[in-house]
């Protein structure tokens, strides 16, 4: 009798665990599946560059916002009530994204479903940890982490498919079944966990205001700075606010007694270096995911399928590499498999900086490889070395902090790479109509930053025909591409060195002693389901 009780408990477990790990997969896959869309999407609505960058950017905005705020409301009003409200409101503004008739409801449907997604993240994980038994815990979120990554890798190409296929709608209309399958699925086999984290019902609310004031202004003055003019009053305005509410948050979270962001733990050299990979992880994904389908389709000309396929070896890697990155970390300091990351990282984007009109296959797909490579070895020791380099009373500030970093790293480097794109961009046009003793104008700026109807404004404005407006529009995206792709390999080069010098054990201490002893705390941590 007993052991038939185990079993049905056993197989409930599972069944648990198929339900969460289809709502976590949905909050991975929409971080990757829309920028293979955003061609399809600026055809359809004659988006601007600047509007596309607003619809991948506002969802990492929101999760920025409400990663720490959904994970403490859930460990205080309850986990599991909490994420199928999240779950509900990520379900029904992808529908409404789907449906936008307009670029500005988009952007708005993607900020819900950022904030929503940020409860997708947060609450899985810890759902798997409440239910199941210590000792099956590892591999119950080893698992759920494998499904994470499947997500990633196979965005791409499912949007290029879906958008070569159907319509650019269907990446968030196909969010709606899945939703309810989860959620079906989680009704009868997710149990209500009384368990109820110590310290987490005092919310840090100013420390919440500002930062839900302070990001949002910076991402967007760095956004729409050459949209409005650099020196416009609303830029410097939203500049301005974002600085002065950054400056007060840090302020405010120096005195709060549960802050968001604890920052004394920057005091730790290995804690720091972990924020830094976090950081400029995210920094150049966020870009280089962006402008890579904006390659394929624009100099390439290839298709939604084909752009997908084509952007498989930068995700599949990363997906096959994670596990086994995730046994080197045992074995060898974070600090060593951080440094390789970055490496991977700048040779990727040094490659993609040569990419012009007549780029092999080969090349193309070596750089996005070397992309893949850098992501698996950055992205688990990265939260490994976060953890390691604070007592287990903090691993959920340490998460909390480390997310945080890891998508405002993702918001600027979007922001600020597509404004070195921009540049670079109406510098060479500029140069081309010095070239050719014409006037320029308003039109230029449109021009750069709407490459869908570019042609037109250049044969309209220059005198050029269809195939040679053509080839200035693609030389224009070029210049742009390549600037953006020296800074990431810039950035990864920083990383580099900041992670090398930073994370090395000062003489006379041992860093590979220092996370022996955090080993047991770190299991338990693993064991809570940290994320």
């Amino acid at each position: 009798m007993r052991s038939v009780e185990r079993r049905e408990r056993a197989g409930r477990r599972w069944w648990a665990f198929a339900g969460l790990s289809v709502i976590s997969f949905l909050g991975c896959i929409d971080l990757t599946i829309v920028n293979t869309a955003a061609p399809a999407i600026q055809g359809d609505m004659g988006a601007t560059v600047t509007e596309l960058q607003l619809i991948v950017n506002m969802f990492i905005v929101a999760l920025s916002m409400f990663m720490v705020t959904m994970g403490r409301l859930a460990d205080s009003h309850g986990r599991r009530r909490v994420l199928y409200s999240g779950t509900a409101v990520f379900g029904l503004a992808s529908l409404a994204a789907g449906c936008a008739g307009d670029v500005r409801m988009l952007i708005v449907c993607r900020f819900v479903q950022g904030a929503a997604c940020a409860v997708l993240y947060t609450s899985t994980g810890a759902l798997v940890s409440d239910t199941f038994p210590p000792e099956q815990r590892g591999r119950a979120i080893g698992a759920l982490y494998g499904v994470n990554g499947l997500g990633l890798a196979i965005g791409p190409m499912l949007g290029g498919f879906i958008v070569g296929q159907l319509s650019w709608r269907w990446v968030f209309w196909m969010n709606v079944p899945l939703t309810a399958v989860g959620l079906a699925v989680c009704f009868f086999s997710v149990r209500v966990s009384g368990k109820r984290v110590a310290g987490t019902g005092k919310l840090d609310w100013p420390g919440l205001a500002l930062i839900s004031l302070a990001l949002p202004a910076v991402v967007l003055g760095l956004t729409l700075g050459d949209a409005w003019g650099w020196t416009s009053v609303r830029i410097l305005g939203l500049l301005a606010v974002g600085i002065v509410g950054v400056l007060a948050f840090c302020g405010v979270e120096r005195k709060v007694a549960a802050p968001l962001i604890d920052f004394q733990l920057f005091g730790n050299r290995t804690f720091l270096g972990a924020l830094t990979a976090d950081f400029s992880l995210a920094f150049f994904y966020c870009l280089a995911f962006f402008l890579m389908p904006l390659y394929l389709v624009s100099v390439r000309h290839d298709g939604g399928t084909a752009s997908g396929l084509m952007l498989l070896p930068c995700t599949a890697v990363m997906a096959v590499l994670s596990p086994v990155v995730g046994r080197l970390v045992d074995r060898f300091p974070p600090r060593l498999l951080l440094c390789g990351g970055f490496v991977a990282f700048a040779l990727s984007a040094a490659l993609q900086a040569q990419f012009s009109t007549e780029s092999g296959v080969v090349l193309v797909m070596a750089a996005f490889a070397l992309m893949g490579i850098g992501w698996a070895l950055v992205l688990g020791p990265a939260t490994v070395a976060a953890l390691s380099a604070v007592p287990e009373r903090l691993a959920g500030t340490a998460v909390g902090s480390s997310w945080t970093f890891h998508n405002l790293g993702g918001a600027i480097g979007l922001a600020v790479g597509m404004a070195v794109y921009r540049r670079s961009a109406r510098d060479a046009l500029d140069g081309a109509l010095a070239a050719r003793r014409l006037p320029g104008g308003e039109w230029v700026s449109r021009a750069v930053a709407d490459p869908g109807v570019g042609n037109g404004l250049l044969r309209a404005h220059t005198g050029l025909d269809g195939r040679g407006a053509e080839a200035l529009s693609r030389e224009l995206f070029l210049r742009g591409n390549q600037a953006a792709m020296w800074l990431l390999c810039g950035v990864a080069v920083v990383a580099f060195l900041v992670i090398w010098v930073g994370m090395r054990g000062r003489r006379g201490t041992s860093g590979g002693a220092e996370e022996a002893g955090m080993k047991g705390e770190l299991k338990e941590v693993g064991d809570r389901g940290a994320r």
